[in-house]
């Protein structure tokens, strides 16, 4: 799916350093490199930093779903972190499971490599 940046990019998306890498329908796979600016304290990658990334991709597997033209916004989310990310970059793949008139539910899961580091699920509310 080729869509324009500009209506898959916001300012956050950039500031953090995210990268589209695949959009099709109901999917999206987000990269994020670990720059230092995304660092905590420990010298890992901030959990927020993962919790960005992950909300960032499900937003974008609803706009694959019910098209660009159309808004959805986060109603709830979950995260469980698995592991933590020391260097190298995460990317994060999200399935909308169910896209109802109101409602999409959506899965992610945050990869180095082929180790999984993070699972979410969300609900988004089609405005």
């Amino acid at each position: 799916m080729d869509i324009a940046a500009e209506l898959t990019e916001s300012a956050y998306f950039r500031n953090l350093g995210c990268q589209v890498r695949r959009l099709d329908a109901g999917v999206a796979e987000v990269a994020l490199p670990l720059a230092p600016h995304l660092r905590n304290r420990a010298e890992k990658l901030h959990g927020g930093a993962i919790f960005s990334l992950v909300d960032i991709t499900m937003g974008l597997a609803c706009s694959t779903s019910h098209g660009f033209d159309n808004r959805s916004v986060t109603l709830e989310c979950k995260i469980n972190y698995l592991r933590p990310v020391s260097e190298g970059e995460v990317v994060c793949i999200a399935r909308v499971l169910h896209a109802g008139r109101r409602t999409l539910m959506v899965d992610a899961e945050v990869f180095q490599g082929n180790k999984l580091m993070a699972k979410a699920q969300g609900t988004f509310v089609a405005l």
